[in-house]
């Protein structure tokens, strides 16, 4: 039963869930150095000392060519980042990650310097999934590290629920799939079933480098190298593992959850559901 004692202790509580995206964005920790940025402006000409530290082999660079790096592949172990005399390769401290394409995650090189972020659902989408989102979550072979972090969205102090987002326990009560881990070959078929068994229309988000490009096993045969390869995939979350912020801001774009920022609205998705 509750008491005064027990009301009151709640009272002088206060509210503990945090006040984004209303209010600014908590600050990310010393140690999360946030999205990469590459200035092939600052690519030392016949420096690959960037390519060797990378486990997963993230960054490449052609004959001629600036330096170029797949954040999508990326462990954000920042050994790039170290080893860089020119600094070509730089932390942003900007939590802000996700994507609609898996091309938008590469940069450098001919392409992008920053990352292009994720735009809304197209309309038809945002009118049935805007308001109220329901996800199954599949671990396809992870290593429970991107599972943490997106358990941690439904604490207290993230309420997930808020923005009328839920993870549910069956495909069928679902809008879509939310999947972490490299797709083992022993996940495939049930990976395949759960989609299949979410309702039409639906949307796949990819969350941490292992279920967008296999992360630290990318290559391994008995690894299929992330989700797309096995289902459509409408959101890219990288990350190893990504921030409780990340993953929440990338699913705020999706549904088109964010203020404007500056004065300038959220871009949309002109060219996808």
């Amino acid at each position: 039963m509750f008491t005064l004692e027990t009301i009151l202790h709640r009272l002088r509580h206060g509210c503990q869930t945090m006040a984004y995206p209303d209010a600014a964005a908590p600050a990310l920790p010393d140690r999360h150095g946030g999205a990469l940025r590459v200035d092939a402006g600052l690519c030392a000409r016949d420096c690959c000392a960037c390519m060797p530290v990378c486990p997963t082999q993230a960054i490449a660079r052609p004959s001629g060519e600036a330096v170029r790096l797949d954040l999508g592949q990326c462990l954000f172990c920042s050994a790039c980042v170290d080893v860089c005399p020119t600094h070509a390769i730089s932390k942003t401290k900007d939590h802000r990650l996700a994507v609609r394409r898996r091309e938008d995650l590469r940069l450098g090189g001919a392409g992008a310097e920053e990352l292009r972020l994720a735009g809304a659902l197209g309309a038809k989408l945002l009118r049935l999934f805007g308001r109220s989102l329901r996800l199954r979550q599949v671990s396809a072979g992870g290593c429970n590290a991107c599972e943490a972090d997106t358990n941690v969205l439904g604490t207290i102090g993230w309420d997930l629920g808020r923005f009328g987002i839920q993870f549910v326990a069956s495909p069928r009560h679902a809008d879509g799939l939310l999947i972490t881990g490299p797709v083992s070959q022993n996940m495939e078929l049930a990976l395949r079933k759960t989609y299949a068994a979410v309702p039409d229309p639906k949307i796949v988000i990819a969350v941490g480098a292992c279920a967008i490009a296999g992360g630290p096993f990318i290559g391994h045969p008995q690894v299929l190298g992330g989700a797309g390869a096995v289902v459509p995939v409408d959101l890219f979350i990288p990350g190893c593992p990504p921030h409780p912020l990340t993953i929440l801001d990338g699913l705020l774009r999706l549904l088109d959850r964010l203020p404007p920022i500056n004065g300038i609205e959220n871009r949309k998705n002109e060219d996808g559901p």
